[in-house]
């Protein structure tokens, strides 16, 4: 039996937390580093927002070895490469094969990271792909797993839904066309419990900050580009 040396792609979000309990039970990988982006401005986890101290505190709560991948603010596809291929080149020698990924369903993004990774010779795991997200939700809760709505578009939603834990009633209450696991980016969490933490991670509830943002241009560049268009995010401040 082969026992790849993988790495994780770890947001520090609920999707990420069940597809690294899954993979930490699959004998044909050894998870043996977690890499997240941080936004370099603010010193904070991209997308989610969380603190830097409340991700070094999961990670350690895991116990397994963590590094940052430090990102500008609003990064040019060519910066985002360049700071990536380095990366992914330094895990390369030291022996990794594999990269894994908690996505579920978008296909333009894993196919934008198979090609980045094949380029090293990295193959991928993704072990929540295709899974019907409404299940993922349910088998989350039931195994233990606690998280919370760290931001959300407000497209969809407003200053409240922010700061909630997410319950067993969350899907009752979602509005329509929301994914329940936020999967095209409606909302991101922070996992502070569960089966993967050797404990809880401790935090309060801070501000709530709105904030717009130029929205993703086309398909073909799933990361950065961005065009005139504007997007609001509700945030909720969490304060280690």
């Amino acid at each position: 039996m082969n026992n790849h040396k993988t790495y994780f792609n770890w947001s520090s979000g609920k999707d990420s937390a069940l597809a690294l309990h899954h993979l930490l039970k699959d004998n044909h990988f050894s998870v043996d580093h977690l890499i997240t982006t941080v936004n370099s401005h603010y010193n904070r986890v991209s997308m989610h927002g969380l603190r830097k101290e409340l991700l070094v505190a999961q990670t350690n709560a895991i116990g397994i070895p963590a590094s940052l991948i430090e990102l500008p603010e609003m990064p040019s596809m060519a910066v985002y490469e360049k700071i990536m291929n380095k990366t992914v080149s330094g895990l390369k020698q030291e022996g990794f094969t594999y990269a894994a990924f908690g996505d579920i369903f978008l296909e333009d993004l894993r196919d934008y990271r198979d090609k980045l990774l094949a380029t090293k010779n990295l193959s991928t795991i993704y072990p929540l792909w295709k899974r019907d997200t409404k299940e993922l939700l349910t088998e989350f809760l039931n195994l233990g797993f606690k998280t919370i709505i760290v931001c959300a578009n407000s497209k969809y939603f407003n200053e409240d839904f922010v700061g909630t834990v997410i319950d067993k009633d969350f899907i009752k209450n979602l509005p329509k066309g929301v994914d329940p696991c936020g999967e095209n980016g409606e909302f991101h969490t922070f996992c502070f419990d569960g089966p993967i933490f050797k404990k809880p991670i401790e935090f309060s509830i801070g501000e709530k900050v709105y904030r717009e943002y130029k929205s993703p241009k086309t398909n073909d560049d799933p990361i950065c580009k961005s065009d005139d268009e504007k997007y609001g995010v509700w945030y909720c401040d969490l304060i280690p």
